[in-house]
């Protein structure tokens, strides 16, 4: 499944922009695949993201606001979710990724090769 990130990029608040810029660059940096779905330029997408979202995670008023997150079809969460999730070190559980394991450092055994070796 790959990560969609629900934005609207005609949105006249600088922290919509922020938040999505904030998702949007923590998936890239981590090179996680992604689509941006842009709310504003299709009604279908915006309605299925309405209709996707638990009742518990909508607001009491209104609609949800972007970002959201999805995987595939499952609701990953809003941008708080994702913020907790990242001060957490969960993002990966969070987007329902397999973890990724840091890369390890192969050190060869002092004397066993080096540069100057003559072979």
């Amino acid at each position: 499944m790959v990560i969609r990130v629900f934005i609207a990029s005609s949105s006249g608040f600088v922290a919509i922009k922020k938040k999505q810029q904030d998702v949007v660059r923590f998936l890239e940096a981590n090179k996680i695949e992604f689509e941006e779905v842009d709310i504003t330029m299709s009604e279908e997408q915006r309605q299925w993201m309405y209709k996707n979202i638990p009742p518990e995670k909508k607001p009491a008023q209104g609609n949800p606001l972007p970002p959201q997150i999805f995987n595939g079809d499952r609701y990953c969460g809003d941008y708080d979710s994702f913020f907790e999730s990242k001060e957490s070190n969960t993002v990966f559980s969070f987007l329902g990724l397999k973890s990724r394991l840091a890369s390890t450092v192969h050190y060869r055994p002092f004397g066993t090769h080096s540069r100057y070796d003559d072979s």
